[in-house]
């Protein structure tokens, strides 16, 4: 890899032969050296999901110019890992997770996979964003969202981010989209529902399914509403999980010993 060139590592969590993926690594290949570490099979759903109780393997499948492609029969949080302190000898300028088949906006960014390597990337003070498209099709055409991701990811490298943050970003699935907008995460949940069928030996097992629900539809700052009117979704996100406004209630409580 060429120093003078930012090394941007790459990873995902629909698998190493994910059309988001090979589609995000063109663009990038224009602007640094890239090393993709990436999930042997789909690892769709596993947050910040980390192996521990089986053995880790990471085959180098491909090494030309400027780019390195790495499978990984892990989550991609385990990607992260294993790039970070086994497979690179500098740090990363910036972590790039997704393209993500599907979106990852508003609740669903803490079941996301693909939000969970950035936010690996953010615990190990490197810059890093995920990117979505609100797609699931194999075949979704990512013309749109690698537009705002070359623009989101020189935006990064250009200015940076404060340590301890990185970015979630959403792009609706239309073409052409209005453009894209800073906002915060929506309120929302998931209604889940569990379907009780039979296995081909009688026994019963559950399929989980659901809808998502939005808490907050008239709110116009948040993710779920500029989707919705044809605009990117940027997010900005922070490790620190601490509620400050409850500390002060909490001491007049006498939660305190």
């Amino acid at each position: 890899m060429e120093n003078k060139r930012p090394l941007i590592l790459v990873t995902n969590d629909d698998g190493i032969k994910a059309s988001g993926l090979e589609s995000l690594v063109k663009m990038l290949k224009t602007i640094g050296d890239v090393v993709i570490v990436a999930p042997n099979e789909s690892y769709s759903g596993m947050s910040h999901a980390i192996t521990v109780k089986t053995p880790l393997y990471a085959k180098l499948v491909k090494e030309r110019d400027g780019l390195q492609l790495y499978k990984v029969n892990g989550t991609p949080v385990d990607c992260v890992k294993l790039a970070i302190n086994v497979l690179l000898d500098r740090k990363p300028d910036l972590l790039v997770s997704g393209i993500n088949h599907g979106t990852n906006s508003s609740i669903s960014l803490h079941y996301s996979g693909t939000v969970g390597a950035a936010r690996e990337g953010a615990l190990n003070q490197i810059p890093a964003v995920g990117f979505s498209l609100l797609n699931y099709r194999h075949d979704a055409d990512f013309t749109e969202a690698i537009k705002v991701a070359e623009h989101v990811v020189q935006s990064v490298l250009n200015d940076k981010l404060p340590i301890g943050t990185f970015l979630n970003v959403n792009v609706p699935d239309v073409t052409p989209i209005k453009g894209s907008k800073v906002v915060r995460q929506s309120k929302g949940k998931w209604v889940e529902e569990f379907e009780q069928r039979k296995d081909p030996r009688g026994r019963d097992y559950f399929w989980l399914t659901g809808h998502f629900q939005n808490l907050e539809p008239e709110a116009k700052d948040t993710d779920e509403y500029v989707l919705d009117k044809g605009y990117a979704s940027i997010v900005p996100c922070h490790l620190d999980a601490t509620n400050y406004n409850l500390l002060p209630y909490l001491k007049e409580q006498n939660y305190e010993l």
